[in-house]
Parts: structure tokens; sequence; C-alpha cells
């Protein structure tokens, strides 16, 4: 409840204080604000019994036979002339280990930045900001699948630095930026990770890419490099294609260099404005156990979208499968004996 108090006397204050600025303002800006909540059922069929076995290796979904809170969160984005501010709260489960290192109040701001833009081309921002490396995103309303892949378990959640994103046409764009380590809002005495992304579209906007970098030292002094590529393509007014591919190296100090590298693809196929499909493969390769596997594995997911107006449901079917044995059956005690299992979530998203 103390949570639950701070983060809407934040929101209550951040409205108040806009509102007051515009009375007494010469000049009027844009207020906008919006906002989300989701919340979902999963049931892993191998059906473990101790808590801590769910077979559940991603982001956000690590549950069993239970109903459960993803993240409420509010949103509110003021400009006024070539200054822009933004505060996005987040409360629930998903806000507080998508903010991991942090605790109270800092685990509720999702993002927090101020940026300035001295011409339609450039872009300068500082503050927290959600990561550009990837495909899929914090919030479950944006993805078409409810639970998340491996890529983006294990790369980065957000950046806290400043960045300059350029615009050079409508087919040509970068950004470069230096930031905290992965994950830190605050990171005093350590070095610096640097950022980098170029984005290409095509002349009749069809198909898009990115190729996304971050890197530099972490606390413990080990370098990181991670590459990344975004590709979307979209074949016709019901169809469309998706594909991330991603490497991450890791140099400890002292010790070799190893990577895990991961490749998935998204098939999105929308008969009608009401419903949805999207089939999604990934491989993630972690034979060196950087991500903490010490194997390969792959997920498969069948995921509905079922759209009533602002509200979106998604069952979803999801095979998750090792080489090696690392999931856990009803009968395993302390050793996992099984290369594969099954899930499906239930999941619903509401945004406004």
């Amino acid at each position: 409840m103390k949570n639950i108090k701070i983060l809407l006397t934040g929101v209550m204050l951040l409205t108040v204080g806009i509102a007051y600025a515009q009375d007494t303002s010469s000049k009027k800006g844009n207020l906008t604000i919006t906002g989300s909540v989701d919340a979902y059922y999963r049931f892993n069929f191998n059906n473990a019994k101790d808590s801590a076995r769910t077979n559940n290796y991603t982001s956000f979904t690590n549950s069993q036979n239970s109903f459960e809170l993803g993240m409420a969160s509010v949103k509110a984005d003021y400009s006024i002339g070539k200054a822009d501010g933004l505060v996005d709260l987040g409360f629930g489960r998903r806000a507080e280990e998508f903010s991991y290192n942090d605790q109270g109040t800092l685990a509720a701001i999702k993002q927090a930045y101020v940026s300035y833009a001295p011409s339609g081309h450039v872009k300068f921002t500082m503050g927290k900001w959600m990561t550009h490396v990837g495909y899929e995103l914090c919030d479950a309303y944006q993805n078409r699948n409810y639970s998340l892949d491996y890529m983006f378990s294990y790369g980065p959640f957000f950046h806290t630095g400043l960045k300059a994103d350029i615009t050079v046409n409508n087919n040509f764009a970068f950004m470069l930026g230096l930031a905290n380590p992965t994950d830190m809002v605050t990171a005093s005495f350590a070095k610096k990770h640097f950022l980098g992304q170029i984005h290409v579209n095509s002349t009749d906007n069809k198909i898009s890419g990115y190729l996304n970098y971050m890197g530099g030292k972490d606390l413990s002094d080990a370098t990181i490099n991670q590459f990344d590529a975004v590709i979307t393509g979209t074949v016709c007014s019901k169809f469309s294609i998706g594909y991330n591919g991603s490497i991450k190296m890791v140099k400890p100090s002292g010790g070799s260099s190893a990577s895990w590298w991961g490749s998935a693809l998204y098939l999105n196929y929308d008969p009608t404005s009401v419903f949805g499909l999207t089939a999604r493969g990934e491989y993630f390769g972690d034979k060196k156990a950087v991500a903490g596997f010490g194997t390969n594995i792959f997920d498969l997911t069948l995921s509905g979208n079922i759209h009533i107006d602002n509200l979106t449901l998604i069952p979803e079917f999801r095979l998750d499968g090792a080489k090696d044995a690392i999931f856990y059956k009803n009968s395993d005690t302390n050793t996992p004996t099984a290369k594969g299992t099954g899930t499906f979530i239930l999941g619903a998203t509401y945004h406004f």
C-alpha cells in the first residue's frame, strides 16, 4: 500500500505541477497522459511441486498455476517548444523485475528523461529510457506474445545516460549514446557504456531494419559487447514478419571471452481487426554458460490476439526445449531430468 500511495502521489504531483506551469507560462505546451495494465494466468504442464521450479527461465512470467498481476503503468509526457519531459511510472512485479537493481521509489520509475531538439533532425536525451536493443518490449500491450523470449531476458532492459538521435531523412537515422553499465540507474565510479543504432527504412516503408550496439565495462570490470539486428517487413495488410538476431560477448577481467547468441522469427497474421495470430520461434545458444545455462535452448510460441477495443486477450501455448535436461518433472527432486516442457498462458492487457 505504501508503494501504491507513493506512485499515485507522484502522478498527482506531476500532473498538478504541469498544469500550474501551463497556467503561469505564456507558452502553452502539450500534455499527454497514457497508461496500461496487464494480468495473466500461467500453467506449466510438467507441474513441478516446488515453487522454485516453475520451468520458467524468461522474464516476467515466473509463476505456476496462479493468477498474477503484471504491471500498472502511468506515463506523462509534456512538450513545449523544443524541449520535452517524460515520466513513466510502473508498479507491480513486472516493474520490479525490470528495475531489478533498484529499490523503493526508483524501482517504480521505468523511464524518466528530458530531451531537447535543436532542429527536426537532431534530438538530445538525458535520463533513463528503455533499451534500443531487441525486438520485444517491457510493456505487455506492445508485444503480440505475452511471454518473453530468451534474448530479451538476458540482454539489457534499460539505459541511464545521454544520447543523440540524428534523423538524416525519412529512410535513414542513427543514434549515439553514453550510459551507465547495463540496467544501472546509479553507478558512481563505474566506467561507461557506449550505445549505437542505425535505422534504415525502405522507400515504401514496408521494410525496416535496425542495427544495434551496446558495449563497455560492467561493475566487475568485464568487457561487454552486444550486437543486435531487428528487421520487420509487411507482406500485405494481413501478414507481417519480424526477425531478431543478437550476440552478446563477455570477457572477464583476466579471463577469456565467451558469448551467447540468439535468433528469433515472428510470423504475424491478422485475418480481421478483432483477431490475430503470432508464431514465434527462437533459438538461444549458450554452450559457454554466459547466461547461466551451459546448453542450447529453443522455444516455439503460438499466441492469439483477441481485440475488444483497448483490451487484448492473449491465449498462448509455448514449448521450450534444450539439448540437455534443464526442466523439472513432477517427480524430480534436486536435479532436473526433462529436456522439454510445455506451458499455457492466458494474458490480458489494457492500454489508454
